[in-house]
């Protein structure tokens, strides 16, 4: 298939989260399965420091017309290097010259006008299809950035080239949005649509794009989409409730028999205990004394006491409300006091948690060290070094460090939420089977009493060696998710050719 592939950021060029890791990934799978793969992605100026590697070709010059001004885009055609995936760079300094895709970093808030700059960029990649005499088969878009263009092909193109061109668009955290006016101050939602040259009746009572009195991307790509995903099987479902729903459940539920969700993956290339470059002791599942010298290592490089018989619990992590840090802060004290583990913390946030976790490693400096900061290096042998990783979320769309962390014989210690729940099984010390341990509540108790299990598996030496080779054996490549996707695609382009 002929697959357009939009996101506003993919790795290696430009990553703020997940979804970054997951457009550089499945792009790069989609197109060695053999699919031609053309991934759009603004030309920020963190693109650039790769612009040898890339060696663009001429660009393509478009124009389109926004904010009452006839704008220019050049799209510059280049090859992600070593894939056969096609790279379209949308070039507009105005829009995308800053050092965050986001947000601005002076004021910590996103960037006032990115109702207009996302607008944008979905135009320039329509117009970039027509002006190169491309007809997909398939559109697949990801998160709110994106989100219009489901809309602008059905609204603006049905009478051309692209109108029977399917659309596919992926929720990574239904919690963004891209809700305008917002608290920056963007303009008002009438005077907004004028700009962004939208259709007034899209924003009626009740419209597509209508949300509570302002303009909702998600949603007007959620009503239009042939096809909508999620990142994991549980969280698609979740979605679809008002506790997970942010709102949108009930779009959601309208439109359930095109709600699915595919599991990521995890690049197994990249995150490989046998080839690991950024540890300093490759092993493989059954080499436990190279993962006991990692963790030797990791000791050291945290300042911790050089005693390998307490187990080291890790989190490497956003440090948000999100990612479950108020249920540990209610039951760190107690757990580091007892001394029965040491905590490894790696991650940055919310200015109340880096707080939080600085004063509990001055507290407790024999058993607790953080790095508040994001450092590819230490994650990789806060994996490789620790016997647990703990990830307690209140909700987690997929979630990929519980996978790496059983790629690297480090048992998770989870939630039963969205991808988390989709991955990882309680361990049972009388069959064996299992790959973690997991809890349900919400709540500092049942968070608690997860820790205790595993910790009680700790000094079973035999039981958790077995539980260690058997996860890493797990299979959570990305070829997996591939063929998910495959079949998504089929569907609706068979769909769109029979309209």
């Amino acid at each position: 298939m002929e697959i357009v592939y939009a996101a506003a950021e993919m790795v290696p060029f430009a990553k703020v989260g997940g979804l970054g890791d997951v457009a550089g990934a499945l792009t790069a799978v989609l197109a060695r399965r053999r699919h031609r793969v053309t991934a759009f992605l603004p030309l920020y100026p963190s693109v650039r420091r790769h612009w040898t590697d890339l060696a663009p070709e001429e660009a393509t010059r478009i124009s389109i017309r926004i904010a009452g001004a006839a704008r220019e885009a050049r799209v510059w055609r280049a090859r992600v290097p070593g894939t056969e995936v096609a790279l379209c760079l949308v070039e507009n300094d105005g829009y995308f010259d800053r050092p965050n895709p986001y947000i601005d970093p002076k004021t910590s808030k996103d960037w006032p006008d990115n109702a207009e700059r996302f607008t944008f960029f979905s135009r320039a990649i329509l117009e970039t299809c027509l002006a190169l005499g491309w007809t997909p088969d398939v559109f697949h878009l990801n998160d709110y950035q994106v989100a219009l263009v489901p809309v602008l092909l059905r609204e603006e193109h049905r009478d051309d080239a692209l109108r029977r061109c399917a659309t596919v668009l992926s929720i990574h955290n239904l919690g963004y949005q891209g809700i305008f006016p917002d608290e920056t101050g963007s303009p008002t939602p009438g005077a907004l649509v004028r700009d962004l040259g939208l259709a007034p009746r899209l924003i009626e009572p009740l419209g597509p794009l209508e949300y509570y009195g302002r303009l909702n991307f998600t949603k007007a790509g959620l009503i239009y989409a042939d096809l909508i995903t999620t990142v994991s099987p549980t969280y698609a479902r979740e979605i679809q409730t008002a506790e997970f729903g942010s709102g949108l459940d009930g779009v959601l539920r309208d439109r359930s028999d095109r709600v699915i969700g595919i599991l990521n993956g995890i690049d197994i290339d990249v995150w490989d205990p046998a080839r690991d470059s950024l540890i300093p002791h490759p092993y493989g599942p059954s080499d436990f004394p190279g993962k006991a010298e990692n963790k030797r290592r990791l000791l050291e490089a945290m300042h911790l006491p050089a005693h390998p018989d307490l187990p080291i619990v890790g989190i490497i992590s956003r440090l948000v409300d999100q990612k479950g840090f108020d249920l540990l802060a209610e039951i760190a004290d107690e757990l580091l006091a007892a001394g029965g583990l040491r905590l490894v913390v790696l991650g940055s946030g919310m200015p109340k948690y880096e707080q939080w976790i600085r004063d509990l490693a001055r507290s407790y400096p024999q058993h607790c060290a953080c790095s508040l900061t994001f450092d590819d290096p230490l994650a990789h042998l806060i994996e490789a070094g620790a016997d647990y990783f703990l990830m307690p979320s209140r909700y987690e769309p997929c979630g990929l460090n519980q996978m790496y962390s059983m790629r690297y014989g480090t048992i998770p210690i989870v939630r039963a939420t969205g991808g988390l729940a989709d991955t990882v099984e309680e361990f049972d010390p009388r069959t064996g089977r299992g790959s973690g341990f997991v809890f349900r509540e919400y709540e500092p108790e049942a968070l608690s009493a997860a820790i205790d299990r595993a910790l009680a598996l700790y000094p079973k030496t035999r039981a958790r060696r077995a539980l260690v080779t058997r996860i890493m054996k797990l299979d959570f490549s990305w070829d997996r998710a591939a063929q998910t996707y495959e079949r998504a695609y089929a569907r609706v382009v068979a769909e769109r050719r029979g309209a």
